[in-house]
């Protein structure tokens, strides 16, 4: 399991000029069964996503395909974590730790 954080590195109307083809993106990762939630930060100075995959370099990948890298408004920080313990709607999500 991986969080993913954006941090924009441009102004907002940059931002929001990628805005459309970002989210496009988003919803072709939500399709693919690798993003599980994703939102604004508060304040907005970037965004997180919640994704499950394989490997680190397999997500690493797909953030560069991110409209917004493209554009060169955000960067991201990426963090993996074992999901050992989750809500009862992402059962199938839950990870054990290696023995």
């Amino acid at each position: 399991m991986f969080v993913l954080e954006l941090t924009y590195t441009a102004p907002l109307e940059a931002v929001d000029a990628a805005l459309p083809a970002h989210v496009a993106w988003l919803e072709e990762q939500y399709a693919s069964g690798v993003f599980l939630a994703s939102g604004r930060k508060v304040p907005r100075d970037g965004g997180i996503i919640l994704a499950a995959g394989e490997d680190r370099e397999a997500i690493e990948r797909l953030t560069a395909t991110d409209p917004f890298v493209a554009a060169g408004v955000c960067a991201y920080r990426i963090t993996e974590f074992l999901a050992t313990k989750t809500a009862p709607a992402l059962a199938a999500y839950r990870q054990q730790p290696p023995s």
